[in-house]
């Protein structure tokens, strides 16, 4: 019988792993709620289908659930500081959120940031248990890329950095 891995080493290990780094929104104005995420898995093209993991026990499941919708908002480095902000438990809500995000209402009515990298604005498709966490596949409605000038915020070995300039400029 295998032992069971150790979850210090999981961390590690699964920390080698770059990821980008984004804010899920659910709801906007007063009833705005904002978590960062680096789950973000593009699922299929046809149709368009993303997907992203939450704490089964979180506080953004059942909203996600009861609203039926959700937006993801891509990062960029010089949004680092809301990365951090918002993955603390005191984080911002309602139209402080909106205001601090300077977001707007998408077409789903979720907040979305016009100077993210981009954002897609999701309804739920399905989710499914997987663990201590949810994953929610959403059927994408609205996307929209951000200035134009790639500088993904990156998210390796427990924190935040960014892409050689070298890999920027060959992206431009």
């Amino acid at each position: 019988m295998l032992a069971e891995p150790d979850l210090a080493v999981f961390r590690s290990v699964m920390g080698r792993f770059p990821t980008g780094v984004t804010l899920l929104t659910q709801g906007s104005a007063d009833d705005t709620a904002v978590i960062t995420l680096n789950s973000l898995t593009s699922v299929s093209l046809d149709p368009l289908l993303i997907l992203v993991s939450v704490k089964a026990d979180g506080r953004m499941r059942p909203r996600v659930v009861r609203a039926g919708s959700f937006a993801v908002n891509v990062l960029t480095e010089a949004q680092r500081d809301l990365a951090q902000e918002f993955c603390r438990p005191d984080r911002s809500e309602g139209q402080a959120a909106m205001l601090r995000l300077a977001a707007v209402e998408g077409v789903t009515g979720n907040a979305v940031i016009p100077s993210a990298e981009a954002y897609f604005e999701c309804v739920l498709d399905t989710q499914y248990q997987a663990g201590d966490h949810t994953l929610l596949l959403g059927r994408v409605v609205a996307l929209a890329g951000g200035p134009g000038e790639p500088d993904p915020l990156v998210f390796h070995r427990g924190r935040f950095t960014r892409l050689p300039e070298a890999t920027r400029a060959e992206a431009a």
